[in-house]
C-alpha cells in the first residue's frame, strides 16, 4: 500500500524530528513513506478566519499531492481534522466534493493509523519516566482520538503514565485565537501548565505540535524543566532505548 505523510506546516519548519521519528516507527512494519514534495499548508488558518476562497486554493494543492495515495497519516490531530472539513468546503462542486471525501475516508492522524489500520499497540518501547499526557481539542473532539495514544503508551515499558486535572481543558494556543485573544489565550495556557505541573511529571506527551508548542513556550517561561514531546518522539525515543 501507498501511505503517504502529510508532515504540517509546523512539524515541516519547527519539528522535523517528529516526522522522522514517525518515519523511522513505521519503517519497523514495513512501510515507506511517500513524501510529496507540492503538499503545503492544510489551508485550516484561513478557513477559520473566514477566508474559504483562499482555504480551498490550499485544499486543491493537499487533494493533488495525495491523489494516488491509499493512506494519508499526519502527526498532527488538528490538520486531519481539517482535512475532515474539505467535503464542507467543496459542497457545491460534486466532483472537488468527491475528491474531498475520498481523502476525508483515507486520511488518519499518526496513533489512529498505527492502532486502527496497522494494529499495533506495542512498539516495544522502553521509557522510564513519570508522563503526563494532553489530549489536543481537534483530535479529541473533531476525530474522536481517545484510546489509541493511552493504548500505545500502556504498552511502553517502565512509562508511568499520571493524569493530567482537567485534561481536556483548551491549553489556550486555537490558531489565530491565540493572536485574536492574545490575554485570554495566555490565561488558558497558565492554567494547563499549573496543571501539568500538579502532576510532577518528567514529561509532557500529546498529539498536536501546535498545543505543545504553545505548553512548551509557558513552561520555558516559568523555567520549569518538565519535558514536552510528541508521543512519536516519545515511542521512538522509547525503542531505541529498548
Amino acid at each position: 500500500m501507498k501511505v503517504s505523510l502529510f508532515i504540517t506546516c509546523l512539524s515541516d519548519t519547527i519539528y522535523p524530528r517528529v516526522g522522522e521519528a514517525m518515519v523511522r516507527l513505521l519503517a519497523k512494519y514495513g512501510i515507506q513513506l511517500h513524501f510529496p514534495t507540492v503538499q503545503t499548508c492544510c489551508g485550516q488558518p484561513a478557513f477559520n478566519s473566514g477566508y474559504w476562497k483562499e482555504a480551498r486554493e490550499s485544499a486543491k494543492t493537499i487533494l493533488d499531492a495525495f491523489e494516488d495515495s491509499d493512506f494519508v497519516i499526519s502527526p498532527s490531530g488538528s490538520c486531519t481534522g481539517m482535512v475532515h472539513h474539505y467535503p464542507k468546503l467543496f459542497e457545491a462542486d460534486p466532483v472537488m466534493h468527491e475528491r474531498a471525501l475520498k481523502l476525508q475516508r483515507k486520511s488518519y492522524e499518526f496513533t489512529q493509523f498505527l492502532v486502527q489500520v496497522l494494529g499495533v499497540k506495542d512498539v516495544g518501547a522502553v521509557f522510564p519516566h513519570k508522563v503526563t499526557y494532553h489530549p489536543s481539542c481537534h483530535g479529541s473532539r473533531l476525530l474522536g482520538i481517545k484510546e489509541e495514544p493511552m493504548e500505545l503508551m500502556r504498552h511502553v515499558q517502565g512509562l508511568e503514565l499520571v493524569p493530567l486535572p482537567f485534561a481536556e481543558d483548551c491549553c489556550g494556543f486555537g490558531g489565530t485565537f491565540a493572536v485574536k485573544m492574545a490575554d485570554i489565550s495566555g490565561a488558558m495556557v497558565t492554567e494547563k501548565v499549573d496543571h501539568v505541573l500538579e502532576t510532577e511529571a518528567e514529561v509532557l506527551v500529546g498529539l498536536d505540535l501546535a498545543c505543545l508548542m504553545n505548553i512548551a513556550g509557558n513552561l520555558r517561561y516559568r523555567n520549569q524543566p518538565v519535558k514536552v514531546m510528541h508521543l512519536a518522539e516519545l515511542l521512538y525515543e522509547g525503542v531505541k532505548q529498548a
